[in-house]
């Protein structure tokens, strides 16, 4: 069977489809990973034995320089990753048998057309509750087309929100199947994501709220458990003596999420918290390029090292809120402190602190601070680090599942008819 997955965004979004392609080539299937060409994306790929197909435009120079909320260059950005779907994902997708997709509309309703035209099944599949209508939540909002605040009621809201995206994407869409001798569509959203969306959480640490097919207005989902990658890597030797070296550490990294002019005075913040509890620090540099604010040797600079690996032998993990990162610390059992930025991390943080797994500071926008001080990195540390917390770390560790990529890998299979 051959398999294209199509996939667009920081590391958040590839990492899984790792995941996935490794679970679906023990099965059997070639399959190809159209991502970014950032090379960090390639080399993960690579090194999971999938072939990659570069599309796009590099992220990480996008994401570290594009103002965060800005729409300025959004239609033309979309309009590349739209026209990248009917390019060289359509190039890639000529004869297989599935394809799988993930990421903004441009890149997911491009995808499924692509495989409408080829007559091949489509899959939608977001690691991100937020992203999915349900009546329990409001939609996250598009940059450019704020919300009306003056509205509460979370499914008219979806409503607007598929409007909205009719008028964003719609007409760049039909543009493109016409081209390619297919059909208008009307509801951009509704096709891209179709009536079964994949939603690859953990139904533990994030539950689908509804039960029976959507009965209470939330979209019907299959939930497959989290893509981790099937092996966690083993740790550079500079990370295995720093840990060997005292007891354990507590990490800081906020991941592919830019932090701009905020990035030293959260590394500071969270340096010295960490001391001031009497704990040593493996700080992630990260897209935000975190730095010690010193040279002591109780904190060790790391670039990207296996989580799964690592989290397991740490005191607590502080990072950004990212759905990968977070499913991992609960994974290892291990507390959390998060300071969400943007996105769904405010999302994670809710459940986090909801479940007791550690303490969430507010977002950004909600605070006079753009940063949390050390005196409240250090309280929420506190929090994360009292035996109560780790109790109930430990005890949600055994719960949350570790074969999503494997049970996604078999449905996808089903999906192909194979």
């Amino acid at each position: 069977m051959r398999v294209v997955v199509s996939t667009y965004g920081a590391r958040g979004s590839v990492e899984p489809m790792a995941g996935l392609a490794l679970r679906l080539c023990e099965r059997g299937a070639e399959v190809r990973v159209c991502a970014p060409p950032d090379g960090e994306f390639t080399e993960l790929l690579a090194a999971s034995g999938v072939r990659a197909v570069p599309v796009g435009a590099p992220v990480r120079p996008l994401v570290t320089t594009v103002r965060p909320g800005s729409a300025v260059g959004l239609a033309q950005r979309a309009a590349d990753l739209m026209a990248a779907q009917f390019g060289p994902v359509a190039e890639a997708a000529e004869g297989c048998d599935v394809v799988l997709a993930t990421g903004p509309l441009p890149v997911t309703a491009g995808a499924r057309s692509v495989a409408e035209r080829l007559g091949v099944p489509y899959v939608y599949a977001t690691h991100t509750p937020v992203v999915l209508p349900s009546p329990h939540r409001p939609p996250p909002g598009r940059r450019g087309r704020p919300l009306p605040r003056e509205v509460e009621d979370n499914r008219e809201l979806w409503d607007l929100d598929a409007r909205l995206a009719n008028d964003m994407f719609g007409a760049m869409l039909g543009a493109f199947r016409d081209a390619a001798g297919l059909p208008p569509v009307d509801d951009v959203r509704g096709y891209a994501f179709t009536d079964r969306p994949w939603l690859s959480a953990d139904p533990v640490l994030s539950p689908w709220p509804t039960a029976g097919g959507g009965a209470d207005g939330a979209v019907d989902v299959v939930g497959t458990g989290v893509w981790f990658r099937p092996v966690a890597r083993p740790l550079p030797p500079e990370v295995a003596a720093f840990l060997a070296a005292g007891p354990p550490p507590v990490y800081v990294g906020f991941g592919s999420t830019p932090l701009g002019t905020a990035g030293p005075a959260l590394a500071r913040a969270a340096i010295e918290a960490a001391r001031e509890r009497g704990r040593r620090v493996i700080l992630a540099r990260g897209w935000a390029g975190l730095t010690p604010i010193d040279d002591g040797d109780d904190c060790l600079a790391v670039d990207e090292v296996d989580h799964r690996s690592l989290f397991a032998r740490v005191a607590a993990v502080v990072h950004h809120g990212g759905a990968g990162t977070t499913a991992t610390a609960a994974r290892a059992g291990t507390p959390q402190v998060i300071v969400p930025q943007a996105g769904d991390q405010p999302y994670w943080a809710d459940r986090v602190a909801a479940l007791g797994l550690g303490t969430a500071r507010p977002t950004p926008s909600s605070s006079p601070s753009p940063s949390p001080s050390p005196e409240t990195l250090s309280a929420a540390l506190a929090t994360a680090l009292r035996p109560e917390t780790r109790a109930r770390a430990e005890a949600l560790r055994g719960r949350i599942r570790d074969d999503g990529a494997a049970v996604a890998a078999r449905l996808l299979f089903e999906t192909a008819g194979r």
